[in-house]
């Protein structure tokens, strides 16, 4: 075999382990722990929801936050012991709302009638999760 071919060859195969190895490592910032995600969740949207407009923090905290919104319905949105869970439901409300909300208008500010129902949602996912459900 000439040696370029095999150089060919090895660059390929190193290169689709590499990009295997990556998109298997989990290097999310969820635990796995449903209830700590949860409420770590509740508490990184609530800050990127209240940035104030303007704020150069602001578009890093929502990209953030839209990140985290994926990585949260990618890990649980499958698990149906969780799906029947009134914080889970409750959470993946709010979830849809403010995702949909960055995904058509993000550059507007979220809207205080928004915000109103995301903080009574996020009040009801975590007494949901007090009480164990």
């Amino acid at each position: 075999m000439p040696i370029k071919q095999y150089l060919s060859r090895l660059l390929a195969f190193v290169l689709v382990v590499a990009i295997g190895l990556a998109g298997c490592s989990s290097g999310g910032t969820l635990s796995g722990n449903y209830r700590q995600d949860t409420l770590s969740l509740v508490n990184s949207l609530r800050t990127a929801i209240e940035f104030p407009e303007g704020a150069p923090e602001k578009a890093t905290a929502q990209a953030e936050a839209r990140q985290v919104i994926n990585e949260y319905s990618a890990r649980y949105a499958r698990d149906p012991a969780l799906a029947k869970l009134p914080s889970f439901t409750t959470m993946r409300t709010a979830l849809s709302g403010l995702a949909g909300h960055y995904n058509y208008y993000p550059n507007r500010p979220v809207p205080t009638k928004l915000k109103k129902r995301l903080e009574e949602e996020f009040k009801q996912v975590e007494a949901a999760l007090q009480r164990g459900a």
